[in-house]
C-alpha cells in the first residue's frame, strides 16, 4: 500500500491519496477490489488509476458529483466496459481474466438497463433464468418469491414496456437476485423511484446484508446512503478522495456536509437572481 494510511488512520473528512484501502482484516477475499483501475475517453480520463476495497458482508456506497466516474467504474466492475488499465475483481476473481467466475457471483442493476421489455416480469425472469442455465423447477420457484415479495404479482400480465419507473427498478432487481449472487453492484438503483417501492427495494437488499451478501450502489442522494451503508467512498474527477467506515468519512458532520467539503465544491443560490425577488 506504498504506506499509506488505511481508513482507520485517516482523520474525517481528509482528502487521501486513491488506493489507500486495506483488504479485510479477517482473511476473506474483498467483495471489490479495484486496482489502479483506469478508463479514458478520448482526452477525457474518466476513471484515473484508483484503488479501492469493498469489504464483503458491507453495504458500500459510492457517491460523487456528475461525470465523477462511478458508473464507469461501476461498469468495469461488471464487464461491462473494458478498462485501458488496471484489474476489477470479485471476490479474488479479475472480470477480465476470469469472466464467467466473476460474474457468477454477482447481480448487477446498471442506470437505464435495457430488458426485453416485449415479455412480461415473470417471462423476464424465466429467460434469464433459463439462459444463465438454472434449473426450470428452481427458475420458477424463485421467480414466484420474487415476484410477490417485489409486489409485481398485480402485474402478472402486463409487458416490462407497460412498466412504471418503480416497476422497472423492481423486476431488474428481481434479475439481478434470480440466481443468489454474493454481490449486488447496482447503479442508482432509487432513481425516480416512488416512496413504496423505494421502501421495498431498502428492505429487500438490507436483508440481502444481513443474510451475508454484499451491496455496492451508486447515489447522489446523501440521506439514503447515511441511512443504508456502514462505508462509503467518495470520487471526483476520477479519483478516490475519501473513503472508510460511514463514520470515519462523515465525522461529526453530516454526509452532505462533509461531501461538499471533500470534493471541494461551491454551493450557490446566494448571489444573482435578484429579479426572482417579489
Amino acid at each position: 500500500m506504498n504506506g499509506a494510511p488505511g481508513p482507520t488512520e485517516a482523520a474525517p473528512h481528509q482528502k487521501t491519496e486513491p488506493g489507500v484501502t486495506p483488504p479485510p482484516s479477517d482473511g476473506r477475499a474483498p467483495a471489490l477490489e479495484f486496482s489502479k483501475l483506469y478508463k479514458k475517453f478520448g482526452d477525457n480520463t474518466a476513471v484515473d488509476h484508483i484503488d479501492l476495497v469493498v469489504p464483503p458482508g458491507s453495504f458500500f456506497g459510492l457517491v460523487g458529483p456528475n461525470g465523477a466516474g462511478k458508473t464507469t467504474s461501476l461498469s468495469m466492475a461488471t464487464g461491462l466496459l473494458r478498462p485501458d488499465g488496471g484489474s476489477a475483481r470479485i471476490f479474488g476473481h479479475d472480470v477480465w481474466q476470469d469472466p464467467i467466475r466473476a460474474k457468477e457471483l454477482i447481480g448487477v442493476l446498471p442506470d437505464g438497463l435495457a430488458l426485453p421489455d416485449r415479455l412480461t416480469g415473470r417471462e423476464v425472469l424465466t429467460y434469464l433464468g433459463l439462459l444463465r442455465g438454472m434449473p426450470r423447477d428452481v427458475v420458477d420457484q424463485r421467480a414466484d418469491e420474487l415476484i410477490k415479495v417485489l409486489e409485481l404479482d398485480a402485474a402478472e400480465t402486463t409487458v416490462v414496456v407497460d412498466y412504471s419507473t418503480g416497476m422497472r427498478k423492481k423486476i431488474t432487481l428481481a434479475t439481478a437476485l434470480l440466481h443468489g449472487p454474493k454481490l449486488l453492484l447496482l447503479d442508482e438503483p432509487f432513481e425516480a423511484v416512488d416512496p413504496v417501492s423505494a421502501s421495498t427495494i431498502r428492505t429487500i437488499l438490507q436483508r440481502f446484508v444481513r443474510g451475508g451478501g454484499s451491496v455496492v450502489f451508486s447515489s447522489h442522494v446523501m440521506a439514503l446512503v447515511e441511512q443504508l451503508c456502514d462505508h462509503v467512498a467518495v470520487i471526483a474527477k476520477g479519483r478516490v478522495e475519501a473513503f472508510g467506515a460511514l463514520d470515519e468519512v462523515r465525522g461529526d458532520q453530516s454526509l452532505e456536509d462533509a461531501f461538499v467539503h471533500i470534493v471541494g465544491a461551491r454551493t450557490g443560490g446566494e448571489e444573482g437572481l435578484s429579479w426572482l425577488a417579489s
